[in-house]
């Protein structure tokens, strides 16, 4: 197989630099992208670009592809995982705070897939995951926003699969539960908080970034071109509330 390349947003901590060092212990180039440097990341990677941009901007996105283009040439995979998870009462979600949200985790995805899609067409081959949420169907009553945001990249995610089926580009979702480096901020015992999670997994452990490689690997895979429009649940068996 020749030699591939990937890029992850989100990837200066947590699951994107988890997503990003799996990649590149598979053989893929990195490129990741973050609104901070990835120093980090960079330093656990032989063949790593960093990008440091916003994943709402349009003009950052182009600029960063750019810089990504110039070292690597193609690009084969797009890792979605950029995010936000604010909590707050419905009440005390403001307009503002739901338009950030909505920007973040939703248009974020659709900004970088539009700009990351003729290079993966002209490869021939392409693979596009977006991380997604278990809260989908969990429905945490504090995050309400951010629920809808990740319902509505689920929709995304199996309407571009059809679309880009006959191009060999796959679309797929993977949908954590609450993630240990997620949790910073939170309290524990809270609706969302760590301990609330846990207690309501079939597996009662706390969810981890490295819990969710061996599914990215497992989507992007060569063998793997009839999983498309999927969202594979990776939480433990999180139930509903």
């Amino acid at each position: 197989m020749e030699t591939r390349t990937a890029l992850v947003t989100g990837a200066a901590q947590g699951l994107g630099q988890e997503f990003a060092i799996a990649l590149a212990g598979r053989g893929y180039r990195v490129a990741g992208l973050d609104l901070v440097p990835q120093r980090e990341t960079a330093g656990r990677i032989l063949d790593y670009v960093e990008l440091v941009a916003d994943v709402t901007d349009e003009r950052q996105i182009h600029g960063a592809l750019e810089r990504a283009l110039d070292q690597f040439g193609t690009l084969h995979v797009l890792v979605n995982n950029a995010g936000i998870h604010p909590e707050s009462a419905f009440e005390d979600t403001t307009a503002e705070e739901w338009r950030r949200v909505m920007r973040v985790n939703l248009e974020a995805p659709f900004l970088m897939t539009r700009a990351v899609l003729p290079h993966l067409k002209a490869a021939g081959w392409g693979r596009i995951v977006n991380i997604a949420s278990a809260a989908v169907l969990t429905a945490p009553p504090t995050m309400v926003a951010y629920t809808a945001s990740k319902a509505g990249l689920i929709g995304f995610t199996r309407s571009l699969a059809s679309a880009l089926a006959p191009c060999g580009i796959t679309v797929n979702a993977i949908a954590p539960s609450t993630v240990r480096p997620g949790t910073a901020g939170r309290t524990a015992g809270a609706p969302g908080g760590s301990e609330h999670v846990r207690a309501l997994r079939a597996v009662p452990r706390t969810q981890e970034p490295a819990d969710l490689v061996s599914t990215l690997l497992y989507v992007v895979d060569e063998g793997s071109g009839l999983l498309t429009g999927q969202t594979l649940n990776v939480a433990g068996g999180w139930a509903c509330p």
